[in-house]
């Protein structure tokens, strides 16, 4: 029987048990890929190096100042890919205004709407959800120490309030309903009521919402029809159920 001292210095053991340690502290210290960038700080110059160009590095997106992993969307946000233009930047704006291409690829929104911003606050929620946060751009949304600055408190704050009316909208509209709709390429449009006749109305908090005045087609019952505001459709009877839309 060998003595428990001889097992215990024996040159098989000792290896056995530095590379055992060895492999614990590894395991306790090992840090995703992600580590090294985690709660960090970018620069605009250092967010572009991020584009999807070099291979080596991961590619990160910008939404009002918050950064995100994309690189599991490889395929969309690489180079070749449909939302490349995203990547290595933050342009928020370009989120809701479809513009992809030179001083459209910007994080301002100055001139948007409570609900365009909304939109905007949306979409850094999907990101949010879907992909990897992994720091702060330091410029419009942030400051050189992390802490958001009064751009992005105010256009949290015009998200909700675009919110707030959006829902205030929708209630005020149940109570006077939509009309049907549809449309073809041989017959055109056309609206109809089944309880009452159609009449185009405006959309009052429409303005604070969109930036813009529009009007929707309601059913309003012939005792309704008094009230102020109401449009009748070109060329269509004032009592008419249906009317075509030109």
């Amino acid at each position: 029987m060998i003595p428990a001292r001889r097992i215990l210095l024996s040159p098989f053991v000792g290896v056995t048990l530095i590379v055992v340690l060895v492999a614990i502290y590894f395991r306790s210290s090992f840090k995703s890929p992600h580590h090294q960038y985690q709660k960090r700080l970018f620069s605009t110059e250092e967010l572009a190096l991020y584009n999807g160009t070099d291979e080596t590095l991961p590619i990160l997106l910008g939404i009002l100042g918050s950064v995100f992993d994309v690189t599991k969307g490889k395929s969309h946000y690489g180079i070749g890919g449909g939302y490349n233009h995203f990547a290595g930047r933050d342009a928020s704006r370009a989120f809701v205004s479809g513009n992809f291409t030179g001083d459209g690829l910007t994080d301002s929104l100055h001139g948007l709407s409570s609900s365009e911003v909304k939109s905007i606050v949306d979409w850094r929620g999907f990101y949010s959800r879907t992909y990897i946060p992994v720091g702060k751009l330091v410029g419009r949304y942030y400051d050189s120490q992390g802490n958001p600055t009064k751009h992005l408190k105010g256009a949290e704050a015009k998200a909700s309030r675009g919110a707030q009316l959006m829902e205030k909208q929708k209630t005020e509209e149940a109570k006077q309903p939509n009309c049907n709709s549809r449309w073809s390429q041989d017959e055109g449009g056309e609206v109809w009521c089944d309880v009452g006749v159609p009449r185009l109305v405006q959309r009052p908090l429409e303005i604070a919402i969109t930036g813009s005045m529009s009007k929707r087609c309601a059913c309003f019952e012939e005792d309704q029809l008094d009230q102020s505001g109401l449009e009748i459709y070109k060329d269509c009877e004032p009592l008419a159920k249906t009317c075509k839309v030109v």
